[in-house]
């Protein structure tokens, strides 16, 4: 079956019936930051290294507090216009911008050259096998360079100034849209006249992020969580972790060679699918953890879902028990993604 995906503004799908471009508007905060220290102040903040991105290339990062806790995912886009763009979740936009404005204040007050602006833009996603072929009508710039986390500002069906982000949170490919709010409308209308393109809601993207083992804040990862026992080590710049240089670094690094408590594992059942709160049982009965996200998989055709259990349990292949509706029923501990990621690389 093919995965299928459409986006406009923080969407996805990947459902049977459906063509191969789903498009939604995303519920995310965009920023951009500026200075010639724009680059310190980000990685006072983040556990990326900001410093080592090409022009126009992008990461996925993560901001943590000073105990290793996860603030909020992030994507961090160094600019070839002298700027960093930064898309964050706008659940947590009121956190995110009060930290990133005090650490702008602490460094302007340092005599830094920094500072910070909020962007009145809207986001567009869309994703999916034939989302390039789509998109690529309405724009002059040569979307097969473009690959994944790379981004271009270029005109989008005539609106001018839009930044176009080879990327998305559903495990396909497909682009992120960053245009100005006054031509968002014009811009999701111009997209939906094409018939490849569907409108996709939030249970598409849920079922799409979650099929590609990718976290949902609040859900999967908080304040509470580190990037290791999330793993999401993978986040951590391995300058950075020498240099240990980041907040919770002191918490996080030595996780990296030694012990953490619990990690974030993949589950597979059959049966009733398993939801977030569903505890998580060993084979003897006793709760051990719980599931944070579950669904069906439209592609798998299988109940997928992920969560928290103590290190011993966390070897793909174990199996554990999930009790939902009050029934005890089988799982397996499983590698992510579910689903083998379809990402552009220019390889």
């Amino acid at each position: 079956m093919q995965r299928v995906v459409s986006v406009v503004a923080h969407l996805g799908f990947r459902l049977q019936a459906l063509p191969p471009a789903l498009c939604r508007p995303l519920s995310c905060a965009q920023t951009k930051i500026f200075g010639s220290d724009r680059v310190k102040l980000m990685e006072s903040l983040v556990v990326g290294d900001i410093a080592e991105l090409r022009p126009n290339q992008g990461t996925l990062s993560l901001f943590t507090n000073e105990a290793g806790g996860i603030l909020d995912d992030l994507i961090v886009t160094n600019t070839s216009e002298g700027h960093l763009y930064v898309v964050s979740n706008a659940g947590c936009w009121e956190k995110d911008l009060a930290l990133m404005q005090d650490k702008v204040r602490e460094l302007q007050n340092q005599g830094r050259d920094v500072g910070l602006e909020v962007l009145d833009n809207a986001l567009l996603a869309l994703q999916g096998p034939t989302a390039a072929q789509v998109l690529q009508a309405s724009v002059a710039d040569d979307l097969k360079k473009l690959p994944f986390m790379t981004s271009a500002v270029m005109e989008v069906f005539g609106v001018s100034g839009c930044r176009v982000t080879r990327c998305g949170y559903t495990g396909e490919d497909g682009v992120e849209i960053s245009v100005p709010a006054a031509g968002a409308v014009h811009l999701a209308t111009a997209l939906l006249k094409n018939p490849e393109v569907k409108l996709a809601g939030l249970a598409a993207r849920d079922s799409l992020r979650l099929e590609a083992g990718l976290c949902l804040y609040g859900n999967d990862i908080d304040e509470h969580t580190t990037p290791v026992e999330g793993s999401l080590s993978w986040t951590l710049g391995k300058r950075r972790r020498a240099a240990m240089d980041f907040p919770g670094a002191k918490v996080i690094v030595p996780q990296l060679k030694g012990k953490v408590q619990r990690r974030r594992v993949g589950l597979m059942c059959e049966g009733a699918p398993m939801r977030a709160h569903s505890p998580i049982l060993n084979m003897e009965g006793t709760k051990i953890g719980t599931v944070t996200s579950g669904c069906p998989s439209p592609s798998l055709k299988k109940n997928v879902a992920m969560g928290y259990v103590p290190c011993e349990y966390s070897r793909p292949g174990t199996m554990l028990l999930v009790e939902v509706r009050r029934k005890q029923q089988m799982a397996v501990v499983s590698k992510m993604p579910f689903v083998p990621t379809n990402y552009y690389t220019l390889k």
